[in-house]
């Protein structure tokens, strides 16, 4: 059996290997490899899971780690001043890290919510939402990785992002930045749902790995659509999907220690809860609080507050206790819950052929067909595509 708790070997997924032959730091017999070259090694691994119940981890750096979660507010970046409003967004998340660190003494993980720095609205559209979003590395990452290293903290936040890679698709993405500053890793948002804003005939449009799958595996390897990213304070997963169990279950079968979720609204702490029951594993959620002066948006339009960590046995360690900026804080025996956490148990004999029979509601690959303008234009978009009746 593999020991869980001994270092994990090294991670040469393909998106790995794309960062380093970038940095020119693969090679064979010391010579970079060229892109071409990565892609044809990468295509040759297999997806990086254990079969014995036990997961791929790195080495922890202490047996006991904190996590804080900051519950902030959401304000949409104002375009006719983009750099000025967007950066009064950052400072504002910076003062948050600080005192998130300052009275109670420092966290090892922080987490914030989905758009600390960028905000959202439903009045714009894909080229608006474009000049708003950061880049991954840029300016902000630089600023935050700064507190990072400051508070010796892991900072785990979410953003719409472009990339150059992926031009015209808006990203909406989880970055984990390390204590030493680095960018440990960026997380795609697995799907959207669609049909859930009733008569608004409006569609969330961002391009999620769902909806550019294939052309996201091509880019990044199969492991890389359900990733874990292994550090020294546990194996981490991030999402901002909400109720659906089985992505969650996937993440535990991966190993994922430490979910950390985010929302801005539309969460039910009972959803989180069930994570950690159904999966054992700790899972928390960074909603949004009470956010005056964003334009569009009543400052509490009922989806504020409720901010929580979940133990494994799915007992609330903490939720926050206002709608109002705050944090909820926990301790996590790390050591010790790795000593004898193991894979979900289920029973896949009883339905892999019904989950292999099923027939999803919506095809994936759609944005990389078309690229709506819009939600009213995804929405026109996708009304047709339902496989359903």
């Amino acid at each position: 059996m593999t020991d869980p708790t001994a270092p994990a070997k090294p991670d040469l997924s393909r998106r790995t290997l794309f960062q380093l032959a970038a940095a020119g730091a693969v090679g064979v017999g010391g010579g970079a490899l060229f892109p071409h070259e990565v892609r044809a090694a990468a295509e040759r691994l297999p997806l990086q899971y254990n079969t014995d119940g036990t997961y791929p981890v790195a080495a922890l750096a202490k047996d006991v780690i904190s996590l804080g979660v900051v519950q902030s507010r959401v304000r949409q970046v104002d375009l006719s001043r983009l750099a000025g409003s967007k950066r009064d967004n950052l400072n504002h998340m910076l003062e948050l890290i600080d005192a998130a660190n300052g009275f109670g003494g420092p966290s090892d993980i922080l987490l914030f919510h989905e758009f600390p720095i960028t905000g959202w609205s439903d009045r714009w559209d894909r080229n608006d939402s474009i000049r708003a979003a950061i880049e991954i590395p840029g300016e902000e990452t630089e600023e935050i990785a700064k507190k990072a290293r400051q508070h010796g903290s892991y900072i785990v936040f979410g953003s719409y992002a472009r990339d150059a890679d992926w031009p015209n698709h808006l990203l909406s993405i989880t970055t984990i930045i390390g204590p030493d500053g680095s960018i440990v890793d960026k997380h795609w948002k697995a799907r959207n749902i669609k049909g859930v804003f009733g008569g608004a005939n409006y569609e969330i449009y961002t391009s999620t790995i769902h909806d550019c799958l294939d052309r996201y595996v091509e880019m990044y390897g199969q492991d890389a659509v359900i990733p874990v990213t292994k550090t020294p304070v546990g194996n981490i997963i991030t999402s901002s999907v909400q109720r659906e169990p089985e992505l969650f279950r996937a993440y535990a079968m991966k190993g994922g220690e430490i979910f950390l979720r985010t929302a801005t609204g539309g969460f039910t702490p009972e959803d989180i809860q069930a994570t950690s029951m159904y999966n054992r594993v700790w899972t928390a959620c960074a909603n949004n609080a009470v956010s005056r002066d964003n334009p569009g948006f009543l400052a509490d339009n009922g989806g504020s507050g409720g901010s929580c960590i979940y133990d494994p046995q799915g007992k609330l360690v903490d939720i926050a206790n206002s709608v109002e900026e705050t944090i909820v804080k926990a301790v996590i025996p790390i050591a010790n819950f790795r000593r004898t956490h193991r894979q979900p148990v289920i029973h896949t004999s009883l339905y892999k052929d019904l989950f292999n029979a099923y027939v999803e509601r919506y095809p994936p690959n759609l944005f990389t067909e078309y690229l709506p303008t819009d939600g009213r234009d995804a929405y026109r978009y996708l009304r047709d595509k339902s496989r359903w009746r």
